[in-house]
């Protein structure tokens, strides 16, 4: 997979399975348990590359087998889409997210393909992809950074969020792809260590970034990331991601299931 180079400049700007929410008022616990382990088994399926939205509302193009079509769809009815079930973290290790790789062997781990992929003035790069000068906007709090040691690169979707949300039933080799997502746009920012520490492995009904300039672009991101990952969501993340979407009327998702 290769990094498409063109990405947010200046802070502007992808469900578990089959798309079915559990409702839980009524069922068995078994029932549930078992409706949620269907919801966290689909199968991939082939994605193409991404291309971003030039209004900034991030966006990727739509695909057969359930993705959207084409202009995408309004930011509540693309949560609406997310499968509602309970999280799972037991047994969560970091480790078990083999992360920052160098996929394409060219010197450059995953880290550094993003900070080279988002600059808003290119770095020079040097012995073992080292990289100095250069400057970066973090969308999360509109800071410019200048110094790399500062920026943090944020799963869009924590790594731990993930995990209780269906990728504990995932391949370590697909947990691997999901950590070093560098074929989506969203999967992967940039942004300062302040604002990634803050955040930790919070959902938006606990975190969101702090400029108010990047709320409906981080929900759109976090959206699309849960529908290309088959990513499930629990019943106070889809209340809080409904309600805050609110003022959002005119963002779109679109988003391409990850191989």
């Amino acid at each position: 997979m290769q990094r498409s180079t063109s990405r947010r400049v200046n802070g502007l700007p992808e469900s578990c399975g089959a798309l079915v929410s559990l409702r839980r008022i009524g069922f068995l616990s078994a029932l549930l348990t078992a409706a949620t382990l269907t919801a966290c088994s689909a199968e991939p399926v082939e994605a193409d590359d991404p291309k971003p939205s030039a209004t900034g509302t991030t966006t990727l193009p739509g695909a057969p087998g359930g993705a959207p079509d084409e202009g995408g769809l309004a930011l509540a009815d693309a949560i609406r889409k997310i499968p509602v079930a309970e999280e799972k973290r037991t047994g969560y290790e970091r480790d078990s997210f083999k992360h920052w790789v160098d996929e394409d062997d060219d010197g450059c781990p995953t880290r550094q393909e993003v900070l080279l992929a988002e600059a808003v003035t290119a770095p020079k790069q040097g012995a073992r992809c080292t990289l100095s000068g250069g400057s970066w906007t973090s969308y999360y709090d509109e800071v410019e950074v200048t110094d790399t040691k500062k920026l943090d690169i944020d799963h869009m979707v924590p790594l731990a969020e993930a995990w209780d949300s269906c990728a504990h039933d995932w391949t370590p080799e697909r947990r691997e792809a999901y950590a070093n997502d560098l074929d989506a746009e969203r999967s992967l920012v940039a942004v300062t260590a302040k604002t990634n520490r803050s955040k930790a492995d919070k959902d938006p009904a606990a975190w969101m970034p702090p400029a108010e300039s990047a709320t409906c672009t981080y929900l759109v991101d976090w959206t699309a990331t849960k529908l290309r990952w088959d990513l499930s969501a629990d019943e106070a993340e889809q209340t809080a991601l409904l309600e805050l979407a609110e003022p959002c009327a005119d963002s779109t998702v679109e988003y391409e299931p990850a191989t």
